[in-house]
């Protein structure tokens, strides 16, 4: 029997990202008995699980930097405006 590879697909609306991991095939009917080949494949399927977690979190963790980056950069413009017009009255605040 054979397997697709492990996948995961991180989509959002500025980026979007592909994680692809081989696998070895699954051991046969007849392989079945084969402790080691089962074995074997265990293995190598939980540390590509590992590794994808591993890798979605440093794609989330970047995620969230550039997300906060840029909310740092509105506030920061924010109070660049409100510092320029203190004592003035905001026609965009007060309709």
């Amino acid at each position: 029997m054979s397997t697709g590879p492990l996948t995961a697909a991180y989509k959002s609306p500025t980026a979007a990202q592909n994680l692809s991991f081989s696998l070895p095939a699954l051991p046969s009917t007849t392989e079945a008995q084969n402790v080691q080949q089962k074995t074997t494949y265990l293995s190598v399927l939980r540390s590509s699980v590992t590794q994808m977690q591993s890798d979605i979190n440093a794609i989330l963790t970047q995620k969230m930097e550039e997300d906060k980056a840029a909310e740092s950069g509105k506030g920061k413009a924010q109070e660049e405006k409100m510092e320029e017009m203190y004592g003035e009255e905001d026609p965009e605040n007060d309709g």
